[in-house]
């Protein structure tokens, strides 16, 4: 279960909800200030392609700092120590530089809305429909999981009944993007970038100088967990254990490249704030900028996750205590004071608000554009559509509040949603990534590579590895083999069928395949000045140098 342990509810008083109040107050208030802005149906789900790449960057990378990776991710800190840091900088950074430097040069250029209508372009309307249902249906799930998760976080330490959190931070999130649209969404995202930064900060510092500084850490979970729980890559070789039950082969090309790339290359929830930049520089610099950010966000995730390994040794222990998921809140109730409270639980609710507004914002978009437009209800006027986008939030955040429950199964929330991207961003990448490389790949070939490495994946998981066929020696190392199954057989099902069918004219994959362009993807003028910041290929290499930088202290 989702649940957090009874003791933790945290001393609040008048000050710290006084905070949370005026938190909700500045979110309805950016909201109605987003309204003047949307007039017509692109306002409403790009923003009219106008916002500037600062912001987008920091949209980019609040929307995936939602609290189901603050807490999973602090769980996977406590759970598996040092090797969480490979889902940054391994299993983030390259994939956010590829999709800036190469892949959205395709997304903007092509002047596409979401990530399935340039399947639509490029595979024709099987892959495009197929494509939609799955990202809709992913959409919702995962939104539902904040919401939950945010429910029983606020019943452990505030004492709300878990119906009052969810329609409280339902209806918030609704009203925000319903009035505001995308706007509203990216504005109050960055406002929560800093929100979330200013509650982690001092938990994590306040967290060290209790254990004893660095130096403190290191010697006390050295001694309990042994060396290699402080190691990025002891214990990896292939036949070794370790915690993560991963060795380097599956992390590398499981997370490192399949499940990563499928994940930021294709997940709309990110991909709609680039797209919402207001040229095409912008729109390549967004991922990019977003990357500095994520290089730095395990010192204020992972290494919490390790301090409150120390401070409470019975983390996981037994089913009835503590469990990782109580990392964060466990710091919260015993390091922070009055006021600083406040914050730090306005910022956990502003992470869960992040992340659901992140997907229900891309769920409005490819129901009413890709779904509705296109196959329910053609050729209508835009207002129509502006309207329908409107109610299509209201419904997503309703079936959000019902998916939401079917992560309950799961002790630690980030092996739910890492379950999820091997289900469907990988399939999505390996189609994405094979139909823009390889000029020849038919329709056919897109649809049929969709759905064979969705099911793929499925099966090893579900039968597979829950049957107990295979041994695999954690759900995460289920899903590093479930996305290289995936995309695998996706690759293989697609040869197949393109060497069977016919392929697609090449007038009509002009700018859609690498090495071709049209008059669409020309590039629009920058912002005026030849200042580094605006190069978006020094942008790239900076950051993966300073992630590869990052991993030194924790090699050995």
């Amino acid at each position: 279960m989702i649940t957090l342990a009874e003791g933790l509810r945290l001393p609040t008083n008048g000050l710290d909800y006084t905070i949370l109040a005026l938190y909700f107050i500045v979110v309805l208030g950016i909201g109605f200030a987003a309204k003047r802005s949307v007039k017509t149906s692109l306002d409403f789900f790009l923003s009219g392609r106008s916002l500037p790449a600062w912001v987008t960057g920091l949209a980019f990378v609040a929307a995936n700092l939602g609290a189901t990776e603050i807490l999973g991710m602090a769980a996977n800190g406590a759970q598996y120590g040092a090797y969480t840091v490979h889902w940054y900088w391994i299993g983030a950074i390259p994939a956010m530089i590829f999709l800036g430097l190469v892949m959205m040069p395709f997304y903007y250029g092509s002047k596409v809305r979401s990530v399935p209508e340039f399947l639509l372009h490029r595979f024709g309307p099987s892959s495009h429909l197929l494509s939609s249902v799955i990202f809709a249906v992913s959409s919702v799930l995962i939104a539902g999981v904040n919401l939950y998760a945010m429910a029983i976080v606020l019943q452990a330490l505030l004492g709300w009944p878990q119906w009052i959190a969810i329609v409280v931070a339902g209806f918030f999130v609704l009203a925000y993007i319903t009035i505001g649209g995308l706007s509203s969404a990216i504005y109050n995202e960055v406002l929560q970038f800093f929100v979330i930064l200013a509650a982690l900060i001092p938990l994590t510092i306040v967290g060290l100088k209790r254990v004893g500084g660095w130096d403190g850490l290191t010697d006390s979970l050295s001694s309990s967990h042994g060396d290699a729980f402080l190691t990025a890559w002891k214990g990896t070789g292939i036949g070794e254990g370790n915690p993560l039950g991963a060795n380097w082969l599956t992390i590398v090309l499981g997370l490192g490249f399949v499940m990563s790339f499928g994940y930021w290359t294709t997940n709309f929830a990110e991909v709609q704030r680039a797209l919402s930049a207001k040229n095409l520089s912008a729109a390549k610099r967004t991922p990019l900028i977003a990357a500095f950010p994520k290089i730095f966000i395990p010192l204020v995730v992972v290494v919490p996750g390790l301090i409150a390994l120390v401070m409470e040794p019975s983390l996981g222990k037994s089913k009835d205590g503590l469990q990782y998921n109580d990392a964060i809140p466990v710091l919260m109730r015993d390091l922070l004071p009055n006021g600083v409270l406040g914050i730090a639980v306005t910022g956990l609710l502003a992470a869960f608000m992040a992340g659901m507004a992140a997907n229900v914002s891309s769920f409005n978009t490819v129901f009413t554009n890709d779904i509705w437009a296109a196959y329910l209800k053609k050729g209508r006027e835009d207002a129509h559509y502006l309207k329908t986008g409107r109610i299509v939030t209201a419904v997503g955040v309703l079936i959000g509040m019902g998916t939401a429950f079917i992560a309950s199964s799961f002790s630690n929330i980030m092996n739910y949603l890492q379950t999820l991207f091997s289900f469907f961003n990988v399939p999505l990448f390996v189609v994405f990534i094979i139909g823009m490389f390889w000029k020849r790949t038919s329709a056919a070939a897109g649809f049929w590579g969709l759905l064979s490495g969705t099911a793929a994946a499925m099966v090893n998981y579900f039968w597979l590895y829950k049957q107990g066929i295979i041994a695999l020696p954690s759900d995460q190392g289920a899903n590093f083999v479930s996305s290289i199954v995936a995309f695998v057989v996706g690759a293989l099902v697609m040869f197949v069928v393109t060497l069977c069918t016919e392929p697609k004219s090449a007038e009509s994959l002009a700018g859609l395949v690498y090495g071709t362009r049209s008059p669409g993807m020309a590039e629009l003028p920058a912002e005026g000045d030849d200042a580094w910041y605006r190069k978006p290929a020094l942008l790239g290499w900076s950051a993966v140098v300073l992630a590869a930088l990052c991993y030194v202290p924790f090699s050995f």
